[in-house]
């Protein structure tokens, strides 16, 4: 059941006053551009042969949470996945068994005194950031463990598909701030409804990965940590039969019909879509293996 957070809630996380603070945390104005100080030791990326990606924040210290460099970090890596053909699947994780405690606390206390003008082109680094992970061609999986608050939790609504482990903590508590999730809003919404993302915007509760579930922010709910290697390796498999180009031109076609009138304009463009895959060289491999009862060439 949903709650609000209580102090007795943030210590169950294993945290300090501060990182509470963190957990509580907006998802603060970020750089408009990467950043010059950006770094490969904060945001890790690991690929195996077979195209599966791992992309991993990696401040377990301060529990993941978002600074400036860390969001050019994330920004780059998303960018850099937009050109991989090879990539089936990418999982977004958090190192130490925390996903994202949201802002970190310090870069919070130097923002406090920027004007509003400084506010919103930084903010544009946190919209693009969001951006470049929701355009990834390939399926791209939040693997949440610990805590996603904040833009945590809209990282989690930006990817395609989120599992939580069992116990994980959520929360958008922005207005206990005085503040508003605006940049992480269109991907919370879109993943849970305009409804759900009303209650929990203006309560700020605090709920757990069962709750997460029943709204619509992740797909599915492991028992333990243990379970992740095994949907891991699952999914893996299962992306691996289908080709990488239609997986992205089938996340580009949701996009383009979700919230789109059923009229003679938008019949004529999924039939025009369809026709051109037809065509392709993919879709004349993959129809051409299926009538031939062998596998298609990216799936051997």
């Amino acid at each position: 059941m949903a709650k609000a957070p209580t102090d007795a809630d943030l210590n169950a996380l294993d945290v300090t006053d501060a990182e509470a603070a963190e957990i509580n945390a907006i998802s603060h104005p970020l750089l408009a551009d990467p950043a010059p100080d950006a770094n490969d030791d904060l945001v890790q990326i690991r690929s195996t042969a077979d195209g599966v990606v791992f992309v991993t924040i990696n401040r377990p210290q301060k529990k993941n949470a978002f600074d400036a460099a860390t969001i050019a970090a994330l920004h780059e890596a998303f960018e850099t996945l937009h050109g991989a053909d090879h990539v089936r699947v990418v999982f977004l994780r958090g190192a130490g068994g925390t996903f994202c405690a949201g802002a970190d606390l310090e870069w919070m206390r130097d923002a406090v005194d920027w004007s509003e003008s400084d506010n919103r082109d930084d903010a544009m680094g946190l919209a693009r950031m969001l951006k470049a992970l929701h355009d990834v061609p390939a399926l791209t999986v939040a693997l949440v463990e610990g805590a996603a608050m904040g833009g945590g939790a809209g990282l989690v609504a930006a990817c395609d598909m989120a599992v939580a482990v069992k116990g994980a903590k959520f929360a958008f508590s922005e207005v206990r701030l005085g503040l508003i999730p605006a940049t992480i809003a269109p991907y919370v919404i879109e993943a849970v409804g305009p409804r759900a993302a009303r209650r929990l915007f203006a309560t700020a509760e605090l709920f757990d990965a069962d709750a997460a579930r029943d709204f619509g922010l992740v797909d599915r709910v492991l028992p333990s940590a243990d379970a992740l290697d095994g949907l891991i390796a699952e999914l893996s498999a299962a992306m691996r039969a289908n080709a990488p180009g239609a997986v992205g031109d089938a996340k580009r076609l949701v996009h383009h019909v979700a919230g789109h009138k059923l009229d003679s304009g938008l019949m004529d463009d999924t039939a025009r879509r369809i026709a051109r895959a037809r065509v392709s060289d993919e879709g004349q491999e993959g129809v051409r293996a299926f009538l031939d009862k062998r596998k298609p060439r990216w799936a051997e």
